[in-house]
């Protein structure tokens, strides 16, 4: 097994540290935070994040909930051998189902983002958690971005993944350049406080969790999970910010269409990482979908 950062130095000073367990499953070793009683609900990250990214909003959930937050195969403190079926969907989807049932625990409800939410939906749509399970999703990776980036970006981090120079060039640059915000800015129109620009930088530095990033990149196919959007029949609330840069807003209008029980909301404000950006207005719209569906 290999830890794609080590605890003892990076995560020394991790959000929520005092919360988090590393949990054996079959291949990986899990990072995962657990807090409060109550419900159970899981919340899962996207591409290059990590459980950091709900760093403030778990804190005002626990009071009603047990919030469960997994760092995703090849991502963050989560160790074990590079296969690259981890990186897909599928594997992705298998990993939370083998984790959960470890905890020994079925989600009352899923919330994810960007690529997250692909990951709660495919675990509701294939029946490994109950089929009328609520889904709440924050800028939401469903469908194939419009025009060539839905066959461009894919071939790109595939190529750039089988190098096995190009994730510690990439990691080199990060902890040089020590931009995260710039990068983050830029890149998803978003401004994260301090301590989650804390462990951006640390996370980009990582060649372990760079090339993770990229292979999770490269084996997503959207295309083929698009096209069963119509299965999922349980109560879906998707939030999308108009300053998002990394999601077009139109991908998520369709994909909202083709949910007979999906439902949009629009924040004005605000860029990919809203959730980071707005944590109490993201756990009130999590705490009142909640009370919708109970």
């Amino acid at each position: 097994m290999t830890m794609a950062l080590k605890w003892e130095l990076d995560g020394a000073d991790w959000p929520n540290r005092e919360q988090s367990h590393f949990i054996q499953t079959k291949d990986l070793n899990f990072h995962v935070q657990i807090m409060g009683q109550g419900p159970t609900l899981i919340l899962v990250h996207g591409t290059g994040s990590s459980s950091h990214s709900w760093h403030r909003i778990m804190p005002l959930l626990a009071n009603k909930f047990t919030v469960v937050v997994p760092d995703l195969p090849l991502h963050g403190f989560t160790g074990g051998p590079p296969i690259r079926r981890f990186a897909g969907l599928s594997g992705m989807v298998e990993s939370l189902t083998c984790l959960c049932n470890v905890l020994n625990i079925t989600p009352d409800l899923l919330v994810g983002h960007s690529a997250g939410a692909a990951i709660c939906l495919e675990m509701v749509r294939t029946g490994l958690v109950p089929s009328n399970t609520p889904v709440m999703a924050f800028n939401p990776a469903l469908t194939p971005f419009p025009g060539p980036a839905a066959k461009i970006f894919p071939r790109m981090a595939k190529t750039l993944m089988l190098n096995p120079v190009v994730p510690r060039i990439f990691s080199s640059v990060a902890a040089f350049s020590g931009t995260p915000k710039h990068f983050l800015a830029s890149s998803t129109g978003s401004y994260p406080d301090a301590i989650s620009l804390s462990c951006y930088g640390k996370l980009f530095a990582n060649p372990h969790h760079t090339r993770g990033a990229l292979a999770m990149m490269a084996h997503w196919d959207l295309v083929s999970f698009s096209d069963t959007l119509d299965e999922i029949t349980c109560p879906v609330h998707l939030i999308h910010s108009r300053g998002d840069l990394s999601i077009p807003l139109v991908s998520v209008e369709e994909a909202v269409t083709r949910m007979p029980n999906a439902r949009l909301e629009i924040w004005d404000r605000f860029g990919h990482l809203a959730h980071e950006e707005a944590p109490k207005r993201a756990a009130l719209a999590i705490q009142d979908f909640v009370k919708s569906h109970t």
